[in-house]
């Protein structure tokens, strides 16, 4: 007889029917009912979920320490939080900037601003008048009978001095600015073009913009006004009187430097210059007709750190004394020498000596003499 619930056919093949299942779910009740866990038990399990980092390595670590510099922090500890980083970083930070500060403070002292626009040059030439009749010859017999006999040929004779710092200006400064004077003489005195009074660019490029204007104007209408004069900024003669006989010009004297403000650096220059010369008008072999020409140049230049950099000068002052001349010509537009043969003449207030070591006796006058121990033949003196 069918049991209600039962297929019409009764139970599928392999499977039990009602009673079966209940006593097959009664004896799985059976079979666990020896597994119990205790409250103990319970308590003492703990549910850690691990990371896939840790999941993955058997020797990660399973807890990660926070540094204090790892945002926020964990509950119930004392690790400093987002403000107190910020307040940690911020005091680095302006210890590192005071301590920049203080390096570089000094590294490098306080630089002044340059100074203010050049001043014009003001400058006195005086012509030297010959006191006994001018001696001709060769260049290499001029010089060896004269005052300039050790005196070294061109710029080998313009010397610098030994160098050190001044308070405002380095020892490289101090250098510098011995170099940009040394350019200056060597441009001014010593090139043949310049000499000659074909080119004055050499000069001008050395000059603070400042005073191009004035240097121009000198060049193009010279004047004896004490501003204007083409032998205040260099050495020029007059081409239609003389040229040169030898281009192995001697040279002599000494340059001084001396830090007149914080911002300026000033140096002076002495030299002798001694040229030969001959007639301009005679053949170009006649050296034996050769006569010297003796030209002292003071200068006083100043260099800001603009011309330092720039390697130019402004330049001051200029006295120069020149001879034999004439006292009669104007020697601003070029220097007139009075070549070999040419008579002594007595106009003067007193004898100066171009060759004489230390500062130059400045005439007060428009016209000096030539002192007779600067003229060749005469006993020669020990060179300054």
């Amino acid at each position: 007889m069918a049991v209600p619930g039962d297929p019409p056919n009764g139970a599928p093949d392999g499977t039990g029917g009602g009673d079966d299942d209940f006593r097959s779910d009664e004896f799985r009740s059976d079979e666990y009912r020896s597994v119990v866990f205790d409250e103990d038990f319970v308590r003492a399990a703990r549910l850690q979920e691990y990371s896939a980092q840790e999941r993955m390595g058997e020797h990660a670590r399973a807890v990660r320490s926070r540094s204090i510099w790892s945002s926020g922090s964990a509950p119930g500890t004392s690790t400093p939080g987002r403000g107190a980083r910020q307040g940690m970083l911020l005091v680095l930070l302006i210890a590192t900037a005071f301590a920049v500060a203080v390096y570089l403070g000094l590294r490098n002292p306080y630089v002044p601003p340059p100074g203010g626009p050049a001043q014009a040059l003001t400058s006195t030439v005086v012509p030297l008048a010959p006191a006994a009749a001018v001696p001709g010859g060769l260049p290499p017999e001029l010089f060896a009978k004269s005052p300039a006999a050790d005196y070294r040929v061109g710029a080998a004779g313009i010397t610098l001095p030994a160098v050190r710092r001044t308070h405002h200006f380095t020892d490289v400064q101090v250098v510098t600015a011995l170099s940009i004077a040394k350019d200056y003489l060597v441009q001014s005195s010593l090139d043949p073009d310049v000499l000659a009074g074909s080119a004055t660019r050499p000069v001008r490029v050395l000059l603070d913009p400042d005073q191009l204007a004035q240097f121009d104007r000198s060049m193009t209408s010279p004047s004896g006004d004490g501003r204007h004069a083409v032998t205040g900024w260099l050495v020029r003669f007059d081409p239609a009187t003389a040229v040169m006989a030898d281009s192995r010009v001697r040279v002599s004297g000494t340059l001084a430097f001396e830090e007149v403000a914080q911002d300026v650096l000033e140096v002076t220059t002495d030299h002798t210059f001694v040229y030969a010369v001959r007639p301009a008008t005679g053949a170009p072999s006649a050296a034996d007709g050769a006569s010297l020409f003796t030209v002292r140049r003071e200068l006083r230049m100043r260099f800001d750190r603009d011309d330092l950099s720039a390697r130019r000068l402004e330049l001051a002052s200029a006295y120069v004394m020149a001879g034999p001349q004439n006292c009669s010509a104007d020697p601003a537009g070029g220097f007139r020498p009075l070549l070999a043969g040419a008579g002594p003449t007595t106009v003067g207030p007193a004898a100066s000596d171009p060759y004489a070591s230390g500062h130059p006796r400045r005439s007060a006058g428009l016209c000096g003499v030539l002192a007779p121990s600067a003229t060749p033949g005469a006993p020669v003196s020990p060179a300054p």
